[in-house]
């Protein structure tokens, strides 16, 4: 079957993965205080036991006072990459994750604008973006009591904040491998800090930082060099990447190929190996004239590893469902499409394939979809970490 082309393994500098699949990061907010404990580590080595190649975590905080508060996420117990306590918890994780044979990447996140003033574990700290500015409302699912009245949060940022934001980033890197981590992802999606950068409509710098779409990645590029400093050269880095944001669904970074290059293509330079190309849907197209969905453009315009991702394993765009919420989410069914996604893999579309509320719902997805069983289907309360 086509399947079974995603048994292939993956060498991605000195890490290899014994296959194509990969845990998706999502936000569940079950560590205590900023600090894993024994069950998110057996949360996500039953995910690598299950047949995950990679795992990649939840959204991991950086230090810096301004990274983490409620995003409509909910602000408790949401992960940091700093202090002995939570790097001890991380090192349990990876202990944990290698055991059972999988690969494991900490996803770093600054929230950016998201960020609501006076929550998170610095509620005195301001949040903060390239220009200050939230960003122009479209169409968005957030609710109401989430967007800002006023979409100027502040001043823009200086270059000495900036810096600060690039230096917490390398120093997150270098605590990852020093508990064991196989390599780090990047947030740079869904309207956070470094999409801040990216999208116009939170960055309407004209220095260093911003003014065309190639300045605007420069945060991003300084970023990227950064963590390549700490973790060195054989260590992947993923980065992750949207068109869509939070503030407005409807958003773009690029319009045509050509763009999306000026997007990625400094940010590639700059050492990225995988770029994860988040999308409602894996195989809705991603510009006129193609079929291509977004992680094939991003592979074709770098020349770099891509992963798709986006209702593998689900029935339809549920991106929109309250994940923390305690009752079944009714409309969210479990589908057989992996052949569908594997077909395109084959022609060379992707390289990895990133899996998120379909391995909630059951542990051991990727070994059923391999063995053509099927999976227990997504259920929210799954995110509690019961399962």
């Amino acid at each position: 079957m086509a399947r079974e082309s995603l048994l292939q393994p993956l060498t991605i500098g000195s890490v290899t993965l014994a296959n194509r699949i990969v845990m998706s990061p999502m936000t569940r907010g079950f560590s205590p205080g900023g600090a894993p404990n024994e069950a998110v580590a057996n949360y996500y080595a039953r995910r690598a036991a299950g047949g995950a190649g990679l795992i990649v975590t939840e959204g991991v905080g950086v230090d810096h006072p301004s990274a983490l508060g409620d995003a409509g996420l909910g602000e408790n117990d949401i992960p940091f990459m700093f202090g002995e306590r939570s790097l001890s918890g991380w090192r349990s994780v990876v202990d944990a994750v290698h055991a059972a044979g999988g690969k494991i990447a900490p996803q770093l996140w600054h929230q950016g604008v998201m960020r609501i003033r006076g929550t998170g574990p610095s509620p005195d700290a301001p949040t903060i973006g390239p220009s200050g500015v939230w960003g122009p409302r479209g169409v968005t699912t957030l609710d109401v009591a989430k967007i800002p009245s006023d979409p100027v949060l502040g001043d823009p940022m200086t270059d000495e904040e900036i810096e600060d934001v690039v230096a917490s980033f390398a120093r997150a890197g270098r605590d990852a491998v020093s508990v064991g981590f196989d390599g780090v992802a990047l947030h740079g999606g869904h309207g956070y800090l470094l999409d801040n950068f990216l999208w116009e409509g939170t960055n309407a710098r004209e220095d260093r930082w911003g003014g065309d779409r190639r300045r605007r990645s420069e945060a991003v590029v300084a970023i990227v060099r950064g963590l390549r400093r700490e973790i060195g050269d054989a260590l992947p880095i993923i980065f992750r990447f949207s068109q869509w944001k939070q503030q407005d669904y409807k958003a773009r970074l690029a319009q045509t190929p050509q763009e999306l290059e000026e997007v990625l293509g400094p940010i590639a330079d700059a050492g990225v190996d995988v770029f994860d190309a988040s999308v409602r849907y894996f195989d809705t197209p991603a510009f006129p004239g193609s079929e291509m969905g977004l992680a094939g453009w991003a592979k074709k315009v770098t020349g770099k590893l891509s992963m798709t991702v986006g209702g593998v394993g689900i029935n339809k765009d549920t991106g929109l469902a309250n994940q923390k919420s305690n009752a079944p989410v009714a409309d969210i069914r479990a589908v057989d499409n992996i052949d569908l996604v594997a077909r395109r893999f084959e022609r060379g579309e992707f390289d990895l394939v990133a899996v998120g509320r379909a391995m909630i719902g059951d542990a051991e997805w990727a070994n059923k979809i391999f063995r053509n069983e099927s999976p227990r289907a997504y259920d929210a309360r799954h995110l509690a970490g019961l399962h």
